[in-house]
């Protein structure tokens, strides 16, 4: 039996060479390369005296984490002996080993980079869904390790890992660590291939933030100009408001007036929201009758497809009408809205990136008029009292936020093609069809 391992392990190392690479590869089992595996903890909702307050990240935060944002993940609480067990470091590894669903199975993994935990002021550990494994880095790469994980996820090879268990799936985590045999090169390699595929990940992380800090700005310049009114309190006081040329505080009064809804900027009115968008309701478009393309399909939830015929001409914005409630899309392209969701057909005393922050400060929960599913009735809406600004001051707002949202768009759009090149890389590299400074090169041309 050691005699048809050998045998195995040398028809590997060959059939490896002869895939491109320059130097010897060895392999070894996954449980061989782990000096720590753990399943995650839930934990409780509340706190308690012998219980350690802990980000919890679960399967479906994956995707953001994966890019350093722990925004959505939950704080729960631990207890104190098992906090001390499971507490997750830099360079860990996360699989998910249940829920999952017929269109992304459980084997997904997340990388956890230095730079998360020095985002959090507390203790990080994963949910009870997943497990995470610590690679002893004196044999491999933990980064490499990953990436050896991701192109056998999208690969679809840890799909035979999976099973249904009382309607969970599952992910057959002991089997796989005891029969997956992973390539490792030299170390040099494993850590040349890994900062390749990270380099591009790491571009793609920056857009990312760089988009959130834009967006922030942006939402920041709305409620300071037409919730907080802090431009007319500045003038009122005699001072020039902050960050603001000339001409467009000249815009702003410099005193209030009574209205309905509360104190007003004078020269300001109280309406509807029809005064100053239309909305309307999506239009059927059937799975079947899909042609792929260039347009965006815009659901409740966002955009799910593409079509090869638009509706609407962008830049628009996009709500919930049915299912989902309370999500706002700004769309720059043209764009197909489907039937589950209302667009704004007409920008009257509105413009688009007006509207947009406008409607995603409306709590269209409340107006649910569904049972089962819930609906939006876009005539309840219309009747909103609202406070309506002079058009010059949502065309100056408009000026001054739509060059933020033309990056945010551009950032977007090189993402997509550093995600593209980096997953065209990923196999090449690991099975050495590419050298690692063919891909380096490559790489330099687009980060």
């Amino acid at each position: 039996m050691q005699q048809f391992r050998e045998l195995v392990r040398l028809e590997k190392e060959i059939l490896l060479n002869l895939g491109g690479w320059e130097t010897l590869v060895n392999s070894i089992l996954l449980k061989d390369l782990l000096v720590l595996t753990k399943d995650g903890e839930w934990g409780k909702g509340e706190p308690a005296s012998d219980k350690v307050e802990m980000l919890v990240i679960r399967g479906a935060d994956f995707p953001v984490v994966r890019y350093s944002n722990l925004s959505k993940v939950p704080i729960r609480y631990i207890p104190e002996k098992i906090a001390e067990r499971k507490c997750l470091k830099a360079n860990d590894i996360l699989i998910e080993t249940a829920g999952g669903t017929k269109g992304r199975p459980t084997g997904r993994t997340v990388f956890l980079k230095p730079r998360l935990f020095k985002q959090s002021k507390l203790p990080i550990t994963c949910a009870s869904f997943s497990r995470f494994l610590r690679v002893n880095t004196d044999i491999a790469e933990p980064e490499y390790i990953f990436w050896y994980f991701q192109f056998l996820y999208e690969t679809g090879q840890m799909d035979q890992h999976q099973v249904q268990h009382t309607g969970i799936a599952r992910f057959q985590y002991t089997k796989f660590a005891e029969s997956l045999d992973i390539p490792l090169p030299p170390l040099p390699e494993q850590k040349a291939i890994a900062n390749i595929l990270g380099t591009l990940d790491d571009k793609i992380e920056l857009n990312q933030q760089m988009n959130r800090t834009l967006e922030a700005i942006a939402q920041a310049i709305f409620k300071s100009w037409f919730v907080d009114f802090d431009p007319v309190y500045a003038k009122m006081d005699g001072r020039q408001p902050v960050g603001m040329d000339a001409a467009t505080a000249d815009l702003f009064p410099d005193e209030f007036e009574d209205s309905p809804l509360g104190m007003i900027p004078k020269g300001w009115r109280v309406g509807k929201l029809d005064n100053l968008l239309v909305l309307q309701r999506g239009f059927d478009l059937p799975k079947s009758q899909r042609i792929p393309g260039k347009y965006p399909v815009i659901t409740a939830s966002g955009s799910s497809d593409t079509h090869a015929e638009y509706k609407v001409k962008g830049p628009g914005v996009v709500t919930g009408r049915s299912g989902l409630l309370g999500k706002v899309f700004f769309v720059h392209e043209n764009f197909w809205p489907l039937n589950t969701s209302l667009w704004i057909r007409e920008f009257r005393t509105s413009r688009p990136l007006h509207a947009y922050h406008l409607l995603r400060g409306l709590e269209f929960e409340t107006f649910n008029s569904g049972s089962a599913i819930p609906t939006l009735n876009r005539n309840h809406v219309h009747n909103l009292p609202v406070i309506v600004p002079p058009i010059s001051i949502v065309e100056a707002f408009e000026d001054l936020v739509m060059p933020m949202f033309y990056k945010c768009r551009e950032n977007y759009k090189q993402s997509r093609t550093l995600a593209t090149i980096r997953d065209t890389l990923l196999p090449k590299l690991l099975s050495g069809e590419i050298r690692v400074k063919e891909a380096e090169k490559l790489a330099e041309t687009v980060t």
